[in-house]
């Protein structure tokens, strides 16, 4: 049976790649709503590439992620340097779920602590799975396992 903390970590991660993407899509008013800065409203209300690119760049990362966690589950083939990558996107979810509540606290700056709070919320509860998974696959994921 499949890894269900690391599909539902794959499903989070991939919902979150289709967001970015929405992002593109939908503009500025998309941009607003997920917590973009002023800045990055701006640019994408002006027409520049800045914005879709750095959306881009987080979808693909969001969909490598997902493809991740997909195959530490078994559902698609073996992907290299799997208990690595899933170790590295675990520590990336759980270290940006803490420190967005730091950023809350000391300087949001032009974000909500809102923003900060909700976000982190997100990233820690996706983090937790993929360390849920990733700790029930770890012995499956090893070099020599089947």
């Amino acid at each position: 049976m499949a890894n269900p903390y690391l599909l539902a970590g794959a499903a989070s991660s991939a919902v979150a790649a289709l967001l970015h993407i929405g992002c593109i899509y939908f503009g500025p008013s998309w941009y607003r709503f997920f917590g973009a800065g002023e800045r990055i409203v701006q640019l994408s209300a002006a027409g520049s590439a800045t914005p879709t690119l750095f959306a881009l760049a987080i979808a693909g990362a969001l969909t490598l992620w997902s493809l991740y966690a997909l195959s530490g589950a078994g559902t698609i083939p073996r992907l290299p340097l799997i208990r690595t990558g899933l170790s590295v996107i675990t520590g990336i979810y759980l270290l940006r779920g803490i420190a967005g509540f730091v950023l809350a606290a000391l300087a949001p700056g032009e974000r909500s602590v809102a923003f900060w709070s909700w976000s982190s919320l997100i990233c820690l509860g996706i983090g937790a799975l993929y360390l849920l998974g990733t700790r029930q696959a770890w012995s499956q994921l090893s070099r020599g396992a089947v």
